[in-house]
């Protein structure tokens, strides 16, 4: 199945005129990048690369996107030819899935002739603000919550391909589970799930529920006590699947509060070893504000799958270099007093001193003279990796290893963040973005 219309008309409009007018096979640089951080957050996370990466291999466009576009004078017959053997052949450096971004960061860096390029910007776009606003919602309930473990399941709040997409870059952030299948058959992360309200309902008691349940999945399943009265509800579950049962799941009321007195309960019922999940409408501050409260796992749903509040990273993809009719390169750029950026094709590093991040350091340069070395940056960690390499796609990155590795990666180098970062309060970048021009 192709990906290429999942696009902007005018991208192949652009496309269409850059070969009327001969300017299609100029070398040229994209970038994409965030010019801040949504939300006042401290750190962005990457996600979304694996997927982008899946998404160019099928970007084709084969006899149905051709006759659309031909029965809809979308673009000429040259542009209709051109398309026809279409393939990126160009190369993509970038950020690796997980690493942690910043204002200004070169997430990634896109080249090729204009023609091979600017086409991708949609696509590119598409996954990464998505994915990394989830990703980085993710992250910061995965902080709030230390070492008790998270589960994402907000499939139902979420168009059904972005509940899927949310699922992976929830769980390379951090999360431990999904209660999405999709997401466990395509990317291999743990699936989870035992019942909801509408099973206690189905039963004639409360007890012909918990009985069920347990006599279909063991003493070791987590029963919902909170249809009817809490505290008869755990009374119930203690009574039906003995002091071994797994665990209890709270989805209503003031948790702090019915958390301590059903941590109690089970107690004096002997069900000591018995954990508590919490769920009802999860973000970072509810997460945060249980921190003291005898919850042993979190369940979240809405909040994380639409980056608890700020569904996009405000990722833009802009052209940053290219050469000139004299086959020179030439930095270009953006101008405008709320949106400009900084041209120039970029390398990035981050300077690590004692273990701990201090700044994100990008240098620029005109053209394809910029080395992509650590010599000139001491102390500093080299951010970015090949993707594609002339149109030959690294294929580490995708699939379920890709998604493990991804998120390896990420608990990783979240440790390198000062202690600021780690603070859930709107403010500056955790670190600031240092651009060095390259001579």
């Amino acid at each position: 199945m192709s990906s290429a219309f999942l696009t902007d008309r005018y991208e192949l409009t652009m496309l269409a005129a850059s070969l009327r007018d001969g300017t299609a096979a100029r070398p040229s640089v994209f970038e994409l990048f965030s010019r801040r951080l949504s939300g006042g957050r401290r750190f962005g996370v990457v996600a979304g690369t694996g997927r982008l990466l899946s998404l160019l291999r099928e970007f084709h466009f084969g006899d149905d996107e051709l006759r659309f576009l031909r029965d809809n004078d979308v673009v000429d017959a040259e542009a209709l030819r051109y398309l026809e053997n279409y393939r990126f052949t160009g190369s993509i450096r970038g950020y690796r899935e997980g690493e942690l971004y910043f204002p200004g960061s070169p997430i990634l860096t896109v080249e090729g002739t204009f023609a091979d390029a600017v086409v991708l910007e949609t696509i590119a776009l598409s996954v990464l603000n998505h994915d990394s606003a989830v990703a980085t919602a993710a992250s910061r309930m995965s902080i709030a919550a230390g070492d008790r473990p998270l589960a994402e399941m907000g499939s139902r709040r979420a168009a059904e391909q972005s509940a899927v997409a949310a699922a992976r870059a929830a769980y390379i952030a951090g999360f431990g589970a999904t209660s999405n299948l999709e997401a466990g058959r395509r990317w291999g992360i743990p699936t989870m799930g035992t019942a909801a309200h509408s099973w206690t309902l189905l039963h004639d008691s409360e007890e012909d529920a918990f009985r069920a349940q347990v006599e279909s999945l063991g003493v070791e399943t987590t029963l919902l006590v909170d249809t009817y009265d809490i505290r008869t509800g755990v009374e119930t579950a203690i009574r039906v699947a003995g002091t071994r049962l797994g665990g209890v799941r709270l989805d209503s009321g003031d948790l702090p509060i019915v958390a301590g007195e059903v941590r109690a309960h089970l107690d004096e019922l002997g069900a000591t070893e018995t954990r508590i999940t919490v769920t009802s409408d999860l973000d970072e501050y509810a997460i945060a504000a249980l921190a003291a409260s005898p919850v042993d796992s979190y369940g979240v749903g809405t909040s994380v799958v639409t980056g608890s509040g700020y569904p996009t990273a405000g990722m833009v993809y802009k052209l940053v270099a290219r050469q000139d009719a004299a086959a020179g390169w030439v930095a270009v750029a953006k101008a405008s007093a709320d949106k400009g950026s900084k041209g120039g094709r970029k390398s990035a590093f981050r300077s690590i001193q004692d273990g701990v991040a201090v700044s994100e350091t990008i240098s620029v340069a005109d053209g394809f003279e910029q080395v992509h070395a650590t010599s000139d940056h001491p102390g500093s960690r080299a951010l970015q990796v090949t993707l594609v390499d002339n149109g030959d796609i690294d294929a580490s990155y995708e699939g379920a290893s890709g998604t493990a590795s991804a998120r390896e990666h990420h608990l990783r180098v979240r440790e390198e963040l000062p202690v600021r970062a780690l603070a859930l309060s709107k403010s500056d970048p955790a670190i600031p973005t240092v651009f060095v021009d390259v001579a």
